[in-house]
């Protein structure tokens, strides 16, 4: 499982890099206008937070093909490192996915609500495909049930593309997903922290910390 922040804040990103094993980050452009600041100060920001060998997501904003082409380049050149672009799935989306393998530039086709869209998405060249979990989840579509049927027919057909989930309200949507096989997630800060909390993983702490200061007066063991 590779476990990606979803996010365009730098402070976020700066504390979840050195917290958790963080395989890259991704964005969108509704996540680069949140923060309301310079474009490229921004990517520039994450890349240098995360390194070079960590992946970036940054999804493209054009309409064309070429156009989408185009803006990749730009962006490759000017973000460097493991970058992938993030194309919205369509007749524009599958053309430029195509190109850009050419160029050997890495696609994330974006927006995905069905199997059928991830499959022809894969075999255009994406490198990842990205299901909306939460979003099928409103209108009782089961997003994680799409994700198990991308994750099958993607390995039915030896694909080398994997599965991106995204779209995400609680952790257990993210353990849904994972259990149903799927490669990687993309998640926010919050939801991070949610999958790793438990109470009973509090009281546990709780009681290792009581049983030893009993013991040992509060001293640590670098102190005794």
């Amino acid at each position: 499982m590779l476990y990606i922040l979803d996010t365009g804040n730098l402070e976020d990103i700066r504390h979840c890099n050195a917290f958790y094993p963080l395989a890259g980050v991704t964005t969108n452009p509704s996540i680069i206008a949140r923060e309301k600041t310079d474009f490229w100060k921004l990517v520039s920001g994450i890349r240098e937070i995360i390194g070079e060998e960590k992946m970036l997501h940054v999804q493209t904003v054009q309409t064309t093909a070429e156009k989408m082409v185009e803006e990749a380049q730009l962006l490759k050149e000017k973000i460097g490192g493991m970058l992938y672009i993030k194309v919205p799935i369509g007749e524009e989306g599958l053309k430029a996915t195509m190109e850009l393998k050419k160029l050997g530039i890495g696609v994330t086709m974006t927006a995905i609500f069905t199997s059928a869209q991830a499959l022809i998405a894969a075999k255009a060249g994406a490198d990842f495909v990205a299901p909306y979990v939460n979003r099928l989840d409103n209108i009782i579509g089961d997003g994680s049930r799409v994700v198990a049927e991308i994750v099958h027919v993607l390995e039915a057909y030896q694909l080398d593309c994997k599965v991106l989930a995204a779209s995400f309200k609680n952790a257990q949507q993210v353990h849904d997903c994972a259990m149903a096989g799927c490669q990687s997630v993309t998640v926010s800060a919050d939801i991070l922290k949610a999958i790793i909390t438990h109470p009973m993983t509090d009281a546990a702490v709780a009681g290792f910390q009581r049983d030893w200061n009993e013991t040992y007066g509060g001293q640590t063991i670098l102190e005794l």
